[in-house]
């Protein structure tokens, strides 16, 4: 079974997309701050991918140290990054090789589209 971490510090946005995942078929993982998020990316937990806000409570910038964090200890591991903030070109040069960017608002089609397409061009 497929495992996606999700990392999202709006509660009701976390549970929307947990469920959605849930639905598409897949196992999740969920973490609210950038600690709980490192602390699974580091156990031995089975992740198959990771979707992470750039935005983690007052740390405009969270997602981005998760996904470099990851890429060192899980380097295959693909990142989906979310925002409802304007992505810059500075913020995209930080993102992991294998890694997308899905802009907030999204609909739930458009999460798990995302989702199926970083899995299939990761593998």
């Amino acid at each position: 079974m497929t495992t996606i971490l999700i990392v999202e510090d709006e509660a009701p946005l976390l549970i929307l997309a947990e469920s959605v995942v849930q639905d598409a078929g897949y196992e999740t993982l969920t973490a609210a701050t950038l600690t709980e998020a490192q602390s699974i990316v580091q156990s031995d937990a089975q992740i198959d991918l990771l979707v992470t806000d750039l935005g983690l409570g007052d740390q405009l910038e969270a997602g981005l140290e998760l996904g470099r964090s990851t890429a060192e200890v899980r380097p295959a591991l693909p990142i989906l990054y979310t925002s409802g903030r304007a992505l810059t070109d500075g913020m995209r040069s930080l993102f992991i090789e294998k890694s997308e960017f899905l802009p907030k608002p999204y609909t739930n089609e458009q999460l798990v589209s995302a989702i199926k397409q970083l899995l299939q061009t990761a593998n």
